[in-house]
């Protein structure tokens, strides 16, 4: 597979009042095409921050961006976003919202039929053509996740890019929707770049797993090729030993590793940024866990 994303010596830095906050430093990945891609560490480590650069919603101060031959500068449609919280109009419909993306990516490239029949599509790859016409809050949080991810789906994007998608939902709707993502990545072939403070989640899902050193000035520390066939069952790999040697890596990388740079015995999972610094913010509730297969949530 073809390299389609490279980030190169990407560092950002933000201002604060007591002088420049160095956030990333040094940053340097490729993605193939089609790779399910997650980035994990602890709170604070700057994973928003890439995933907002690879967006285009933030500029880095040094090194850039290249997906498939074009420096990133900008937001576009062949980069969707999925964030945690699902953020769908409350007054429109399922339809309704994804139409507003359809509409400003297709508007003139589909006829009025075609963009109703991929609409319907989009919200049917995940299993939601029976709410149609319901509106948020008359469907639970996991069928809004849903609908957020056809929204991202039916622009057709080169890069998913999903910022922890999953993390407010209960363990059983998770898992669920785990099992969905896989579908329809089997189905689409989407190249995916996801955030996740779940170690269970990331092995699952993943290709590769990237994780991040703690900031500031954080940095790529080590990426785990996880090589487990696909399609992937979540009970069978529960017994698999190459399962549980990257959930073992992963965890080796966040609780030894990053203990012994911070060089402390028990180091805080979020890495402070100086007061006033003007930066993206974690997400609410944001946190390194480890879900069991078939569990509960353990912190």
């Amino acid at each position: 597979m073809k390299t389609l994303l490279e980030l190169s010596q990407v560092g950002i830095e933000f201002k604060t009042d007591k002088g420049p906050f160095k956030a990333l430093d040094n940053v340097n990945l490729k993605i193939r095409e089609g790779e399910y891609v997650s980035l994990i560490g602890h709170s604070g480590c700057g994973k928003s921050t890439v995933l907002n650069i690879v967006a285009g919603l933030l500029r880095a101060t040094t090194g850039g961006v290249v997906l498939d031959g074009r420096e990133v500068t900008e937001p576009g449609p062949e980069r969707a976003v999925v964030f945690q919280n699902h953020s769908l109009l409350p007054w429109l419909s399922a339809y309704q919202n994804v139409e507003l993306a359809v509409r400003q990516v297709f508007r003139a490239k589909k006829s009025r039929a075609e963009m109703r029949e991929w609409i319907e599509h989009n919200l049917k790859l995940v299993h939601m053509e029976h709410a149609l016409h319901k509106r948020p809050g008359e469907i639970s949080g996991g069928m809004k996740q849903r609908v957020g991810i056809a929204r991202a789906l039916a622009m057709q994007p080169r890069v998913l890019l999903m910022d922890e998608p999953f993390g407010a939902l209960d363990a059983l709707t998770r898992a669920h929707l785990q099992d969905s993502l896989m579908e329809i990545q089997r189905e689409l072939a989407n190249t995916v770049i996801m955030i996740t403070h779940d170690v269970d989640e990331a092995v699952l899902l993943s290709d590769r797993i990237v994780m991040m050193t703690n900031g500031p000035a954080a940095t790529i520390g080590e990426i785990l090729d996880v090589d487990l066939e696909r399609p992937r069952n979540r009970l069978e790999l529960a017994e698999d030993p190459r399962y549980n040697h990257c959930r073992q890596e992963v965890l080796r990388f966040l609780y030894e590793k990053q203990r012994k740079a911070d060089g402390t015995a028990h180091a805080p999972l979020a890495a402070k940024a100086p007061a006033g610094a003007q930066m993206p913010q974690p997400a609410r509730g944001e946190r390194a866990v480890v879900t069991p297969l078939h569990g509960k949530h353990v912190a």
